[in-house]
């Protein structure tokens, strides 16, 4: 199980994100209404030297389409690790329900105790 917190009402998780030689430990606002697997910064794609492969013709929240370039990556959870795709954007990172589907994990987000725990589904 993978537990994360509430930062305000927020609830974030942490995941480690790679690709090439460099990895790093970020944490990701998880985002039910996201159906994507990943989105990041410009500087988080920087520092992991993604390699933008094409842009996305995206659903943002207000309704609207915007395009986003996208990229590869590899994200592990629990110590399996799987292909993601990545959309790079300005704004908070957000892990979606892609990232849950593909690593076959339900979200339990307790907002009266305040926790957050993705759990295997078997």
């Amino acid at each position: 199980m993978i537990s994360g917190i509430f930062y305000g009402n927020t609830p974030v998780i942490s995941l480690l994100v790679a690709w090439g030689q460099s990895v790093k430990n970020q944490a990701f606002i998880l985002d039910t209404g996201f159906t994507g697997d990943l989105q990041v910064t410009p500087e988080i794609s920087k520092e992991l030297s993604l390699k933008e492969g094409g842009v996305e013709r995206v659903g943002i929240a207000d309704g609207s389409k915007v395009f986003m370039p996208s990229a590869l990556a590899i994200a592990s959870m629990e110590g399996s690790s799987n292909s993601v795709n990545v959309l790079i954007s300005k704004g908070s990172p957000l892990a979606g329900i892609g990232l849950l589907s593909k690593f076959g994990y339900k979200a339990i987000v307790d907002c009266k105790h305040r926790t957050v725990s993705l759990e295997k589904v078997d």
